[in-house]
């Protein structure tokens, strides 16, 4: 993992940024982003990206994970009831609705449009950075929502009602943002200023933000393969080919200089972890594996393990519970199950991590398997093995290239390439292990879309369903309910996304 180093004098203006730059959504009309009072594009970036990284590392894990079952309750608590039955309503993980307008797509649009008043200093490497995040965000928001406001969105005081846009309209929108981010990035003007530490996740390296600008379209247009339009994906990334920077060559990840003091931890190891005691919060306490997915990882022989999962308080066993709001107090209890593990929560000022290089290649495997970038199969068999490899080195695993290659080359379907019928199957699955805790909305999505892991079990008190998206929040729908989208309480379970 490539570490970017970030000086004081950033934290320190990050400090300003989250002082002077108020929460707010996009009925706030006292506040005109685009002639701020007191703020600059090297202020409100790191802003922008610690929100953005805070939410995806928390909820939208944590949301992740218990609708892909990594993740339990166990019987001394009662928390998490709502993902056991499936209480999928408008007051249900709202804040991924709401923080995406209130405050990340407010302070990158302000940068996306800032404009230097005397013409001496170009902002492009600004705007680049702040269209990739943006296309990062709204790609989840289509996925999880399907329409939602675009065209008239972030206008603040010149439209507090906006329109809501097509779905796939807003993904073919932001795969253009996406072509043009990139070649932006690789192309800066000489009096472009260079970002440098202000940009806390790549550290002002325009290359690095190309990378993840056309690895963010890679995975809309894998996200296409059900929609019939492989001419238009096998374009789009013939243009990605022709900008010449590649995909991600590293995780991407933020760090504004995470340290131990209150709301300044790694946020992931926040969520688990008290402040200077290190101790379990709740959530730590109240969080623990499953039992299918134990079960998975035993039987595969999967090394990884032991470092997604901490062995029992009691008893030192790997043990896990089914998602169930009453379960058995003998033997079911927090000291007795296995909490998210050491490969997870892992130092206090860690990077916290938004894109991984298993994501990554996992992305570029599906696609040449697919026929959409060129290699064949044995290509994609390289991409995936060299996924695992990735995914090993990432948690901590002793050895990880000899204990990736011993693991995926036992004679086990979804394990070995040549030992899986379904190649897609495959790749998905070693995603469902790879991804756990890390981005994890995505196995959610890759369920919906492909069906994979099969046989994911589900709570028998969800009623039998697996939901595919979720419901607009209710502040939402308060406050604009001329244009938002007619939902109902079987929407989550019916309404698939458009490119299902």
């Amino acid at each position: 993992m490539n570490t970017i180093k970030i000086v004081k004098s950033c934290v320190v203006l990050l400090i300003a940024t989250m002082t002077t730059i108020s929460c707010s959504d996009y009925l706030d009309v006292n506040t005109n982003p685009n002639n701020p009072a007191e703020s600059t594009p090297g202020l409100t970036l790191p802003a922008a990206q610690r929100n953005l990284t805070a939410l995806n590392a928390q909820q939208m894990t944590y949301l992740g994970q218990y609708l892909a079952y990594n993740w339990a309750t166990p019987s001394n608590w009662s928390a998490n009831q709502e993902f056991y039955r499936y209480t999928i309503n408008s007051n249900f993980y709202g804040n991924i609705f709401e923080s995406s307008y209130a405050t990340i797509f407010r302070d990158l649009t302000y940068v996306q449009n800032y404009n230097d008043a005397s013409g001496a200093v170009n902002y492009d490497a600004y705007k680049a950075i702040a269209v990739t995040l943006k296309g990062f965000q709204y790609q989840y928001l289509v996925d999880l929502y399907g329409d939602v406001p675009y065209t008239e969105a972030n206008l603040r005081s010149a439209n507090i009602t906006p329109k809501y846009d097509d779905a796939q309209t807003i993904y073919k929108a932001v795969i253009a943002e996406l072509t043009t981010a990139a070649s932006t990035a690789l192309s800066l003007p000489t009096n472009a200023e260079n970002p440098g530490s202000k940009d806390i996740m790549n550290g002002g390296d325009m290359k690095r933000w190309a990378r993840f600008a056309n690895t963010i379209k890679l995975r809309m247009l894998v996200r296409l393969s059900n929609t019939n339009q492989d001419t238009y994906i096998k374009a789009q990334i013939a243009s990605i080919n022709a900008n010449g920077a590649g995909y991600i060559q590293a995780d991407i990840s933020t760090n504004p200089g995470y340290s131990d003091n209150a709301s300044k931890q790694n946020p992931f190891y926040g969520y688990f972890r008290n402040v200077t005691t290190n101790t379990q919060t709740d959530r730590g306490d109240f969080t623990v594996a499953t039992d299918y997915v134990l079960n998975y990882l035993t039987t595969t022989n999967d090394p990884r393990l032991n470092r997604l999962y901490a062995p029992a308080e009691t008893g030192g066993a790997f043990k896990g519970a089914p998602q169930i709001t009453t379960l058995p107090g003998t033997g079911f209890t927090s000291k007795n199950l296995s909490k998210v593990g050491p490969g997870l929560i892992t130092t206090v000022d860690a990077n916290q991590v938004v894109m991984s290089m298993p994501e990554a290649l996992l992305l570029q495997a599906e696609a040449i398997q697919r026929g959409y970038i060129a290699g064949g199969e044995a290509a994609a068999k390289a991409k995936y093995e060299e996924a695992i490899v990735a995914s090993f080195t990432r948690l901590g695993v002793a050895n990880p290239a000899v204990a990736a290659a011993t693991y995926y080359s036992q004679d086990i379907a979804n394990v070995n390439w040549g030992s899986s019928a379904n190649k897609i199957q495959a790749i998905i699955t070693q995603k469902w292990v790879a991804l756990n805790g890390t981005s994890s909305i995505e196995l959610w999505i890759e369920k919906t879309r492909t069906g994979f892991p099969a046989n994911l079990p589900q709570p028998v008190e969800g009623g039998g369903t697996r939901p595919v998206r979720l419901l607009y929040p209710g502040s939402e729908i308060a406050r604009n309910a001329l244009n938002v989208p007619a939902q109902t309480a079987t929407t989550p379970f019916t309404a698939n996304p458009f490119w299902k």
